[in-house]
């Protein structure tokens, strides 16, 4: 990828920063709630019956899925936080135009113009 002198400003560029490292202490804060759904479901037919068994083993995989979901934003956000680094943060992937702002501030893993991410 060829470096280019990005289109943001520094101070522009710092405020995606800050929100990227927003996110990623909600990721966290996140993950930290989220442990105890995780927990291995212990088979005691007299403490828990076949019906809350199963509920707390859905419960679980639901936890697992959300921890999932999580760890792919977080590997999506430190790669937003490279590109920033990079100075190429704000230019589409595979077309090399710019990403409107509007998007990057909704989304700022957005790697994507909406022309390329739209097929």
């Amino acid at each position: 990828m060829i470096a280019r002198i990005s289109i943001l400003n520094d101070a522009e560029l710092d405020k995606f920063r800050a929100l990227i490292a927003q996110r990623l202490a909600e990721l966290d804060s996140d993950d930290a709630l989220g442990r105890d759904g995780q927990t291995v479901v212990t088979l005691d037919q007299q403490a828990v019956g076949r019906l809350s068994r199963q509920d707390a083993l859905l419960s679980q995989s639901m936890a697992r899925a959300n921890q999932s979901r999580r760890d792919a934003s977080r590997l999506a956000l430190h790669a937003a936080l490279a590109r920033i680094d990079d100075r190429v943060f704000g230019y589409c992937e595979d077309c090399g135009e710019d990403i409107a702002l509007k998007r990057l501030e909704l989304d700022p893993t957005a790697c994507r113009c909406i022309s390329c991410a739209s097929g």
